[in-house]
């Protein structure tokens, strides 16, 4: 997996207006959900206890730590570990947890995170700060010098389904394949899933 950093090549800066892309795409994202998230927000307050946003440690571009925005869908009291090495994630959940992960809009406060230069809207999910394995992993593949996506080649092709290896072999087929074209191609498979609800199991 070694060969894929210098086979790659120029692939690690992305193509040229990736960046622009990013702040435009989000900026008409934030403007068209505002009052959705409004209304999102209000109601997380109302069923819960806690704070709207949920603040996670995630791992970056050259594995610098940064602060993802979530809108919060689990309890207070539920262990900093990913949801799919929890014995029973479901017992954490909010009442509107459940609702906001199925649809993906937990994911909307993300969009600021573009435009601040943390993630790019495609891109690999970025690992969690304990998740070892896969970051060792990216880092060997160079996957580690991608900006993180609000959605990603391995994203659409299996999400929380999808073992370690299997994910880091699609983010190493799209550090290869970057472009503006496979980038709408992802964003367009991406609105699909979402809406039809698959590879999502919490």
């Amino acid at each position: 997996m070694n060969d894929t950093r210098s086979a790659a090549g120029v692939a690690f800066s992305g193509y040229p207006a990736k960046r622009l892309v990013d702040i435009v795409l989000a900026s008409i994202l934030i403007i068209a959900t505002f009052v959705p998230g409004l209304l999102i927000a209000l109601v997380i307050r109302l069923t819960s206890k806690g704070p709207v946003l949920y603040w996670s440690k995630r791992v970056g571009k050259r594995n610098k730590y940064f602060s993802m925005a979530k809108y919060r869908t689990m309890r207070t009291d539920t262990p900093v570990i990913a949801t799919h090495l929890m014995d029973d994630p479901e017992r954490y959940l909010t009442k509107v947890g459940r609702f906001l992960r199925r649809t993906s809009l937990d994911e909307l406060p993300q969009l600021w995170n573009i435009i601040k230069g943390d993630m790019s809207l495609v891109g690999p999910r970025p690992a969690l700060f304990n998740q070892d394995d896969l970051i060792v992993l990216r880092t060997e593949s160079g996957v580690d010098s991608l900006l993180p996506g609000l959605t990603g080649w391995a994203q659409i092709n299996g999400r929380d389904e999808l073992p370690v290896l299997e994910k880091v072999r699609l983010d190493v087929e799209y550090l290869g394949r970057q472009s503006l074209m496979f980038d709408i191609k992802i964003l367009f498979i991406t609105v699909s899933r979402v809406i039809r609800r698959r590879g999502v199991s919490h």
